[in-house]
């Protein structure tokens, strides 16, 4: 199934200790190119992330933003005071045993270990949750990207379908182009004043009817318009596939025009590479 490079996900969970949330997004690139963005208490994670997102994505530059919220976060610093009373009271007693010095600030009391109660979560449960929303968030970042590769499919099938008609049509015509332009090349030669030997004259028209031939540059487009069918419904990533096929479907249409002998098929070969051009386009966006 046809995938594009661009999409978007978004997944938020809450529990006990807070509230998670991912975005996921991607454009095009040649290879896969991830950046995790992660709070500092959940880094660890980032070499999972990676693994998991690489065993669903094969290209694209994808962006992926974990945000993490406490729950405790507006509860404030909580204190033991049972702690500060018997600091406070050993100061009372050092001041007595030291003669009245000076008494310590309060601020000095809060970076004493053990006054400042660690309020954080356990992060466990929380790490586990966010790989499980990641998991979530894929599902449906995949599910866009497949349903995005759809459209863009049915339109290089459309255009490849255009393409193969223009194709068929000038094989029809070949042979009546063919005698049209022997033709004009014979009453061409008939206005020379020296008439032309017979025999020479055949050997010409045929070694310029093969340099113009394009029955084979014909067959070779159709069997590549043929294989893009059949690369279409491929499971596996096929954008690079199809950008080869664009490149030799090009070949063969700058081909045809440069062989033209009549004007038929010189707008067949431009009208052709502006199909060919329109699905490159398109296919810059598949995985």
């Amino acid at each position: 199934m046809a995938r594009s490079m661009t999409a978007f996900d978004r997944r938020e969970t809450r529990a006990d200790w807070g509230r998670l949330s991912w975005e996921l997004r991607s454009v095009n690139h040649r290879y896969l190119d991830v950046h995790p963005r992660l709070p500092e208490e959940l880094r660890g994670l980032e070499p999972e992330v990676r693994e998991r997102i690489g065993q669903r994505l094969a290209r694209g530059k994808v962006e992926c933003t974990l945000r993490f919220e406490p729950a405790v976060a507006a509860s404030g610093v909580q204190v033991n005071w049972d702690y500060v009373d018997q600091l406070l009271a050993a100061t009372r007693e050092l001041n007595v045993r030291l003669h009245g010095a000076a008494s310590i600030p309060a601020t000095d009391f809060l970076r004493m270990p053990g006054v400042v109660v660690d309020t954080r979560p356990d992060l466990e449960p929380v790490q586990a949750a966010a790989l499980s929303l990641l998991d979530e968030a894929l599902e449906g970042f995949v599910a866009t990207r497949e349903r995005e590769g759809e459209r863009l499919a049915a339109m290089i099938r459309d255009r490849a379908e255009q393409l193969a008609s223009i194709a068929a049509t000038i094989r029809d015509r070949l042979p009546e182009l063919n005698q049209r332009w022997r033709e004009k090349l014979e009453a061409r030669l008939a206005e020379l004043e020296q008439p032309a030997d017979p025999g020479r004259l055949e050997q010409e028209l045929v070694y310029v009817a093969q340099r113009a031939d394009v029955a084979e540059e014909l067959d070779r487009l159709e069997a590549h318009v043929q294989e893009i069918a059949e690369v279409l419904g491929r499971s596996e990533p096929i954008g690079r596939r199809l950008d080869f096929l664009m490149q030799e479907l090009n070949r063969e249409a700058n081909t045809l025009g440069s062989k033209s002998a009549a004007l038929e098929t010189t707008n067949a070969s431009v009208d052709m590479k502006v199909l060919i051009e329109q699905m490159r386009e398109q296919i810059q966006n598949l995985e």
